[in-house]
């Protein structure tokens, strides 16, 4: 797979969402022009990926698990928006847990790129 240096993606993702807990934690949505996964800069390198290893399932799943990152950052935007910010609490354990999955699959990609580059 080309155009993907997954140590920055990583780097970039995590950055994204300690702006997206900081912005949630001030209330400071509207200074945060994140929220959506076409602004990140992970979503745009997934969109932007060539080669034979972006039709593998594998990275289908990457980017199944990058969606669903930002519908849950969108959705706990959407709760504290509209006055639920406890219900919007409620969902941060499992923003952390998506964005877990994300880096564990950004690994899985590295570290199967970096098999098929040495053989």
């Amino acid at each position: 797979m080309q155009n993907i240096n997954f140590d920055e993606a990583i780097r970039l993702h995590n950055t994204w969402r300690r702006q997206f807990m900081t912005a949630f934690a001030a209330g400071s949505y509207a200074d945060m022009p994140l929220s959506d996964h076409r602004s990140c800069t992970l979503g745009q390198a997934l969109a932007a990926a060539t080669g034979a290893g972006a039709e593998q399932p594998e990275f289908q799943r990457l980017i199944a698990v990058h969606k669903r990152f930002h519908a849950i950052a969108n959705e706990i935007l959407e709760l504290s928006v509209n006055g639920m910010a406890d219900s919007a609490d409620l969902m941060l354990p499992e923003l952390a847990d998506q964005s877990h999955r994300l880096a564990n699959l950004l690994d899985e990609l590295r570290s199967h790129q970096s098999a098929i580059g040495q053989a």
